[in-house]
């Protein structure tokens, strides 16, 4: 007779029986420890799943951040999560070390100010962004940042053929290491840092090449 697997026992989350300074250590490791384990952004709701109902998680993120001063790495707010990140600083090392990022390529001018607009002035359509430019935006560009992750297609436009719009992902918020896209610089922000000048994207430096599609470009593979 084939034995059936036994369910995992449900876990104690309320740790009733220890004291409460020992309580809430508990909850910290399990908390930094689901956070460690996820490749990705870890939610509010996971982290619920392991603490107790009185558990205050932000008190909780603020503990482990403490405790993490002065290491190589840190608790940083994501894409509507947390996750572990290794400080910037350390960022030579670790490339000198293993090359992880070496082989990472930028995006060009172009790409950057494309992906910029969608951030800001999301849904929307390529027309939209070619009529911003003055000039339509390549397809090659848009692909580019697609294959990336930075960008998704969205709902269609109302405008007659109700062409598809575009919108940042949940990639765009960890790449760049946004929690959510309230957290967007302002443009003046980003000409003080010298990311972005207001004259290049006046002049709409962006390729013009198109390359040849089907007539109905707007359908997604």
């Amino acid at each position: 007779m084939a034995r059936h697997p036994r369910s995992p026992e449900a876990l104690d989350t309320e740790l009733t029986e220890l004291p409460a300074e020992l309580r809430w250590r508990e909850w910290m490791g399990r908390v930094e420890a689901v956070i460690f384990a996820s490749p990705e952004p870890v939610g509010r709701d996971v982290l619920a799943r392991v603490v107790g109902r009185d558990c205050n998680l932000d008190l909780i993120i603020d503990d482990i951040r403490d405790e993490l001063r002065g290491r190589p790495y840190e608790l940083v707010a994501v894409a509507g999560g947390w996750q572990h990140r290794t400080r910037k600083a350390f960022g030579d090392a670790i490339r000198a070390a293993t090359g992880l990022g070496a082989q990472e390529s930028a995006l060009s001018q172009s790409e950057a100010l494309v992906l910029m607009c969608i951030a800001y002035f999301q849904p929307i359509t390529r027309g939209e962004l070619g009529q911003f430019f003055g000039k339509e935006v390549s397809r090659d560009t848009i692909g580019h940042l697609r294959g990336l992750d930075f960008i998704a297609a969205g709902p269609r436009s109302p405008q007659p053929g109700a062409p598809y719009t575009y919108v940042t992902t949940k990639g765009f918020l960890q790449h760049f290491g946004f929690d959510t896209l309230r957290d967007l610089p302002d443009m003046e922000a980003l000409e003080d840092a010298g990311l972005l000048s207001k004259e290049k994207l006046l002049a709409g430096d962006i390729p013009t090449t198109i390359e040849t599609v089907p007539a109905d470009d707007d359908e997604f593979s």
